[in-house]
């Protein structure tokens, strides 16, 4: 498969606002993004949405049998159900006829799908989620992973988020030298807790991660840092907690620009700016987050994801795509494992 014209497998019917808004997010990529767009699921209910556009594109249907619940047990979801919109699209990544998937649906059901259809890249214990970050610095962002796969988590599986990070950050965020660092309660390196120790020895140890020490909170959006580890515990919390302050920041805006005539010119010369200023802190801009570690491109979308953020998704899988991200991050195990190899038969 061409990188230019890459074939995404979108499940039409993950997600609050699903088929309308995945349908409709999914078509502009289509025109917009040149990508090849699959969208399983319901058919009857596919073909509804797609009525109300206009569009002349052409999106293939790939018929699908329900959906995974918000309220059901991953594991035994994709199980019982392998006609589920979520398993049929990871089928299309492991038969090749797709290239990535996008889902806004139950995300334990797409990590748990991904695992068992498409399986591990070979040297990662556990995939992780990374989440692109706005930072002080204009045009500059961190991605910070795992933000929610892994609850608990080893040194090691730290480390191997650290490296795919790395990997990430510079082809795909066009970063030279990547700068790593560690979430942690302080700068020092006595700091944290027993995760924390142990895994700073790891990554200050391993040559092939520029890790440059401890990041705290207030260090996340700096930009100081490109690559940001922690578990998926805490970095689920600070995803959601920097969602709700972009949220609250949209709001005041809204809420403290002057009312009436003078409100309103004031508005339209400042329009550029806001326009800019949400593109930086609105989380639908960014499009969800990719599941690294998983022999397949995944993009994790929000529940409440609508056709912006379904667009944006669908931009974030063919930028991994176009970048060979998962073939970057194999090479670099398929070479440490061939250097263990050449080293024990020393």
């Amino acid at each position: 498969m061409g990188s230019t014209r890459a074939k995404i497998a979108v499940d039409a019917m993950g997600g609050d606002y699903a088929p309308a808004e995945i349908v409709a997010g999914a078509l502009r990529a289509s025109e917009e993004l040149d990508v090849e767009v699959l969208l399983v699921g319901d058919p009857q209910q596919i073909e509804s949405s797609l009525k109300q556009h206009t569009s002349s594109h052409q999106l293939e249907i790939v018929p699908a049998e329900g959906l995974i619940a918000m309220h059901e047990e991953p594991l035994t979801g994709i199980r019982r159900k392998p006609k589920a919109s979520i398993n049929v699209a990871m089928d299309l990544v492991k038969q090749k006829r797709a290239e990535a998937v996008v889902s806004a649906g139950h995300s334990g059901a797409a990590m748990a799908a991904a695992l068992l259809r498409l399986g591990r890249i070979t040297g990662i214990d556990r995939p992780a989620i990374g989440a692109v970050f706005p930072t002080l610095l204009a045009g500059k962002s961190v991605i910070v992973l795992d933000v929610g796969a892994n609850v608990d988590c080893r040194p090691k599986f730290l480390e191997q988020f650290a490296l795919m990070g790395t990997v990430y950050s510079k082809y795909v965020m066009g970063v030279e030298e990547p700068k790593v660092g560690l979430l942690n309660i302080g700068e020092e390196a006595s700091k944290g807790n027993d995760l924390a120790l142990r895994t700073y020895q790891l990554l200050e140890e391993n040559d092939q991660i520029p890790f440059i020490g401890n990041a705290e909170g207030r260090d996340m959006l700096s930009g100081n840092f490109d690559v940001i580890v922690c578990d998926g515990f805490v970095g689920n919390v600070v995803l959601k907690f920097a969602e709700a302050i972009g949220d609250v920041l949209l709001q005041i805006l809204r809420e403290e620009l002057p009312q009436g005539i003078r409100g309103q010119l004031g508005s339209a010369l400042l329009k550029p700016n806001l326009r800019r200023l949400k593109q930086r802190i609105d989380h639908a801009e960014h499009g969800g987050g990719l599941l690294l570690g998983v022999a397949g491109v995944c993009i994790i979308s929000h529940g409440s994801s609508q056709a912006p953020t379904i667009y944006n998704a669908i931009r974030l899988a063919k930028e991994a795509i176009d970048n060979r991200v998962l073939e970057r991050i194999q090479s670099y195990y398929d070479g440490l494992s061939a250097s263990k190899t050449a080293q024990s038969g020393q």
